[in-house]
Formats: C-alpha cells, structure tokens, sequence
C-alpha cells in the first residue's frame, strides 16, 4: 500500500492531522514520525493504537538514518510535515533546537524525499507538503493581510527557523523539480493543545484563580482558525495544491489579545462559577512586561487557497472556543500530564 509519512502526529495540530489523513485515505498506510519531545503526548492517539495502517515511531526527523530507512521501506507518495519546535519564548531563551529541528530536520526529509522519488513513474503527483507559520512574515503595522507574496521578515527565533525551512522547501522545488506545497498558516485554536500556549494559558489560570498573564498592553491582535479547519485545508492542498506553490490558511477571525483573555476567562466562568469571593474571573487578567521582539498584528488572506479549491473556514469563533474551553476543562487527566512534562522541561532548564 501507498504511504503517507506525518511527522509530529502525537502533536497539536499533528494528532488532528493523522486522524483526519486515515480516514481521508482508506486505501493508505500512515506512518507518523514523532520525536515526543515536551509538546508532544502518545496517549493523544492511544485509542488508534489497534489500527492496522498506523505505524508510530519514536525518532528526530533530524536523524538522517532513520528517515532514510521509513523511505527506503515504505512507498512514501506525500510527506505532511508538521514536526516543530513552535514556542516563540523557548526560542528567544534558546534558538539551537529550533534550528536542529525546523531547519536540519526538514532539509533531511527534502534530501530523502528527494532520492526516494527521483525514480518515481508517478513523481510529479507525489508531494511534499509543508506546514509553515504567518509568522515568517513577522508583523503588520496597520491595515492589510498577509498574501502569499507577502515579503519575509522573522522578528524571533522561532519564525526564522521557519522562514530558512520554508526557503529550503523552495529551493528544492526550483534545484530539483521536488514537488512541494507550502502553506502559512495563523493561529489555531482547539482540543489537545500544548498548556504554555495563550488559551491554554488562559483556561487553566482562571479556572484556578491564578493571575492570567497578557503580555504589554494586550492589544496585540490575532488572526485565529479552529484546528479542524486548518487540517480540512491542509488535506484539501495535499490533493489539490499546485507544486511549487504556496498557500495563506486562516480563519479571518481577527481578536485582540486582550479581548480573547476576557472572553476565556467568561467562558470558565460560566462552566465553574466566579471567584469564591464573588469577583468575576476576568479580574484575574494582570498585565507583564512585553516579550522582545512580540509581533503586534498578524492577519490572513486566504483568497488564492479558496479561489482555487473552493476551502473555507467553517467553525464559527465564538462556538469553536466554547468546545475548547470545555475540552480542556473536562479532560483533566491529559493536561495534567502534559503540565508535569511541562514542568519537568522547565526544572532541567533551571
């Protein structure tokens, strides 16, 4: 059978991915290459652990042996690849892993992919599809949204690990004819979603009475897209986006950040009541000092991806972050032990 390699599907967005990819195609194994680092939780696919055309291995898209080998013993006709390191404050204390794995790891599955399907009769409907961030575009100053031939301009160390994997992705689509896809995605929101990123952040604090933290002034603003949603799109391009080409995927749901902490902290409230000393919950909100380099405004064009497949966004914001809110609420297990892998990270850094 025909494979279809994942990378990072014990993930956020890469456990939504698998899941919608076997279901998608029937008629595909399903290998997903997962490192498990911090962000990551097996247990997030443990009910697909009986199904026949998922194979899970442990392993560093970096490792250039084991990549070689899952290409040399499965028929790989599409890599989704979804593998990062993705928190912008891990970044700013510490930029080496997200070169090790944003930058070297996709090079060695573009190297691979490469050879793999150099030989290939069917080489040109293979594809490489590579999931990217709005974030290498770095940050709008006014009106307008980011387009596919937006220039690139990283503010942090996370987003130019991105932007040098994106130019590499192109490069070999250029140097080799590789057929590639591109695709910037904003913000998601949804189920499964690794407690250091914002609505997490939020949910979590509240639902304790703990100071909910927004950095600066809290008007920085977001473009935010339900995670279903990002993964109906980015299966809607592995089948129907052109080689060579890139693609804007958002939700065109645009919240300050600060508006977003207030209705989270609302949507708690209405699940646990306010504060035993009746104050609501949003008055947990407390402003810190601004992270360096914090991008004050990202927004997506998603004109070209629905003008040439027909894809939009179809969760609606308000009823999207209300499941969110109850999933994370509701399974507290999962985001207990995702705080103490948490944890563990934070006390090896010291």
């Amino acid at each position: 059978m025909p494979t279809l390699l994942i990378t990072g599907g014990c993930g956020f967005i890469g456990s939504h991915l698998l899941r919608a990819t076997l279901a998608a195609y029937p008629d595909h194994t399903v290998v997903n290459l997962d490192r498990l680092t911090v962000v990551a939780d097996p247990e997030t696919i443990a009910d697909l652990a009986d199904e026949p055309r998922l194979t899970t291995i442990v392993g560093d898209i970096a490792d250039a042996r084991l990549v070689e080998d899952i290409f040399r013993t499965n028929d790989v006709t599409a890599v989704l690849h979804c593998a990062a390191e993705s928190h912008v404050d891990r970044s700013i204390e510490s930029a080496a892993p997200f070169v090790g794995t944003n930058v070297v790891g996709t090079q060695v599955l573009l190297e691979n992919a490469r050879r793999a399907w150099a030989g290939c009769a069917d080489r040109a409907a293979r594809r490489f599809l590579h999931v990217s961030t709005d974030e290498v575009f770095g940050s709008i100053e006014g009106e307008g949204r980011f387009r596919e031939d937006s220039p690139y301009a990283p503010r942090s160390p996370y987003a130019a690990s991105k932007a040098g994997a994106d130019h590499l992705v192109r490069a070999f689509h250029r140097t080799h004819d590789l057929p590639t896809v591109v695709t910037h995605a904003t913000n998601n929101f949804g189920s499964h979603q690794f407690p250091e990123k914002l609505i997490p952040v939020v949910v979590l604090a509240a639902r304790d009475g703990r100071p909910v933290p927004i950095y600066g002034d809290g008007r920085q603003v977001r473009d935010w897209i339900a995670v279903e949603d990002h993964v109906a799109a980015l299966l809607t391009l592995l089948a129907e986006g052109r080689p060579g080409e890139s693609y804007c995927i958002g939700g065109e749901i645009e919240r300050e950040n600060l508006a977003l902490a207030t209705l989270l902290c609302d949507t708690v409230e209405s699940h646990v009541g306010p504060l035993p000393d009746g104050r609501p919950r949003r008055s947990l909100i407390e402003h810190v000092p601004d992270r360096p380099g914090h991008d004050r405004r990202y927004a997506i064009d998603p004109s070209k991806l629905r003008r040439e497949t027909g894809w939009r966004a179809r969760v609606p914001f308000e009823e999207g972050i209300a499941r969110t809110v109850a999933w994370i609420l509701e399974n507290e297990a999962w985001v207990a032990r995702a705080l103490a892998r948490l944890h563990r990270k934070e006390d090896e850094r010291g």
